[in-house]
């Protein structure tokens, strides 16, 4: 912008609720959308008009005006519909945001009215034959005249100094307003500015958002567990004293490793401080040393799975159960199995994975396929209309493809990136098994083709390291096994070929990189996406990279990509390669 220039902002606090956008055309409300993954955003028009929380119709003759901002429960109204819960002796809700969230989605739209839902609005996104104001303070005023809830506390400011203390202000203030805030946005004033700045990975170069520091909670620690995961890793588990944390009751926090159990010194009994990392992912920070009680214990690593007994390993940073019958791992792969990044089994749950284990004989992810309705039907809390969607989703995942059942077989160093990059380049389980045993063999033709000496091979991502991992573990004759006997039940392991009325000139095989938090669609819908376009997703950044698709908190992906000179897009960027506005 050039350092001569005064700049003037307008800064706003950043409503911790749900992202709407309300289309207007010639004075009325047309449609409420989330804006879902870009494609098929939920419509919400029935609920937003049904909760009173946006004017139905505004004073404009005509035109069209799509307006975004936050929909949200004020704190009184959250406590007052928990009151009621509680009175009629039902569960009570968490927190306002997930609250609102979830009446927002209901389908007996008539019941929202009266609860307190409201709006705040911020931004107009597009309009057609209107005439708007050049600032954003004029913009935000002139929607306020219309009938738009605007946020009091938003205001122009002018200089960097004055922004920030404007912004430090409100990490006091937060606490005494009637809704939750988890930060500041800070926008310049003047919107001819927005066109010719553009939009970096995290945000349009026009604004940005200040979130506030993590709170932090002190409370104690009872007792470290041991969780064994899908690949026998036996990671600590912080049991906590439960204490309120940005939002929900946390009472666990994974400890990582064991060689962070030992660099926290971490004694059962100490007090410790909780803070959800991203405001999403408790960990513990550290110990308050000074509080640590005289009979503490000090915490010992494992020297046994606590499954199945076997001794544990050592392998860099982490303790592994090395036996791969231990029902705890078989629990876990078959969770993994059925989870949403792979088979997506609905209904396939935690509860029901323990039961189907324990009761019915399943030992791998083809016995899933086995289950009858009958069997179904008789485990706990099931019933047979629950048991028959059940049946219904394990037909469904049948089409689900090679990809999904590679990424669901928790092969080392075969997550769902890498698994979607192997099915592409293979296309069957029986090219892609015979390939495996050759590569595992040695044969020196393959290995030069798929992980040449000096350069990339045709598999994004795949590396010398990571082609041994995977191309072993599929010559074992337990995994080919599995995969034959998936293969006897019906499951397709091949992939079908794009639809070539949807293959996209500018994505068709471009490869891309997902990282960060997308605004309205998660990653995995947008690889689907770009994939069905005909583009590739990989794993890592690389100068092969033709574009980084970078959300909030973006970390060395996003720099990587910088320092490299990738061309770097947001989620709009994304949907303008898509086709999609």
């Amino acid at each position: 912008l050039g350092a001569e220039l005064s700049l003037d902002f307008v800064v706003e606090p950043k409503i911790d609720g749900m992202s709407v956008a309300l289309w207007y055309e010639n004075g009325y409300l047309q449609r409420a959308l989330t804006r879902g993954n870009g494609q098929q955003g939920d419509d919400i028009t029935a609920q937003v008009r049904a909760s009173g929380c946006a004017p139905l119709e505004i004073p404009v003759e005509q035109g069209f005006l799509e307006v975004r901002g936050e929909i949200y429960l004020p704190r009184s109204a959250f406590t007052a519909l928990n009151q009621g819960l509680a009175a009629a002796g039902e569960k009570t809700l968490i927190n306002p945001r997930n609250a609102c969230t979830g009446l927002m989605k209901r389908k007996d739209a008539d019941q929202l009215q009266g609860l307190g839902i409201a709006s705040f609005l911020y931004h107009i996104a597009r309009s057609a034959d209107l005439d708007l104001p050049r600032l954003q303070s004029q913009r935000l005023a002139w929607l306020r005249q219309l009938g738009f809830a605007i946020h009091p506390d938003t205001i122009p400011v002018s200089g960097v100094q004055a922004v920030y203390d404007y912004c430090r202000s409100f990490i006091d203030r937060r606490s005494q307003l009637d809704h939750d805030i988890d930060g500041m946005v800070i926008k310049l004033d003047d919107t001819a500015w927005y066109e010719e700045l553009g939009a970096t990975a995290h945000h349009p170069r026009w604004g940005v958002a200040w979130k506030f520091p993590s709170e932090q909670v002190a409370t104690r620690l009872q007792e470290v567990i041991t969780q064994v995961g899908k690949s026998g890793k036996l990671t600590p588990v912080a049991v906590l004293q439960p204490v309120f944390v940005a939002g929900s009751t946390v009472s666990r926090a994974s400890l990582h490793n064991w060689s962070e159990v030992r660099r926290k010194n971490l004694h059962i009994g100490d007090t410790v401080l909780v803070e959800k990392a991203g405001e999403i992912i408790p960990q513990v920070v550290r110990v308050v040393d000074e509080d640590r009680p005289s009979d503490a214990q000090s915490v010992a690593a494992p020297s046994h799975c606590p499954s199945c007994g076997t001794a544990a390993v050592e392998e860099d940073l982490f303790l592994l159960c090395p036996n791969p019958a231990c029902p705890a791992q078989l629990r876990e792969r078959l969770r993994h199995f059925a989870s949403k990044d792979a088979m997506d089994i609905d209904g396939m749950g935690p509860a029901v994975v323990d039961q189907v284990v324990a009761h019915c004989g399943v030992r791998d992810p083809a016995d899933l396929y086995l289950l009858t309705h009958q069997q179904l039907a008789a485990l706990d809390r099931m019933g047979e209309k629950s048991a028959r969607r059940l049946c219904n989703a394990l037909q469904a995942s049948k089409r689900q493809g090679l990809a999904r059942v590679l990424a669901g077989l928790a092969i080392p160093n075969c997550g769902k990136v890498m698994a979607q990059a192997v099915a592409e380049y293979f296309r069957s389980a029986e090219s892609l098994l015979a390939a495996a045993q050759r590569y595992h063999d040695g044969d020196e033709a393959l290995v030069e083709t798929l992980t040449p000496r000096g350069g990339n091979g045709p598999i994004a991502g795949m590396g010398p390291t990571t082609a041994r991992a995977i191309f072993a573990a599929l010559s074992t004759s337990q995994v080919r096994t599995v995969i034959e006997r998936l293969q006897a039940q019906g499951v397709d392991c091949g992939m079908p070929e794009l639809d070539s009325s949807q293959i996209i000139d500018e994505i068709a095989g471009k490869r891309f990189v997902l990282t960060g938090t997308l605004p309205s669609m998660d990653r995995t819908q947008a690889g689907e996406m770009i994939a069905a376009a005909g583009g590739k997703i990989v794993g890592s950044v690389s100068k092969q990279t033709d574009f980084v698709v970078a959300g909030s908190n973006a970390g060395s992906k996003l720099r990587k990509a910088e320092q490299l000179g990738i061309p770097i897009i947001d989620q709009d960027g994304l949907l303008k390669l898509l086709g999609i506005e």
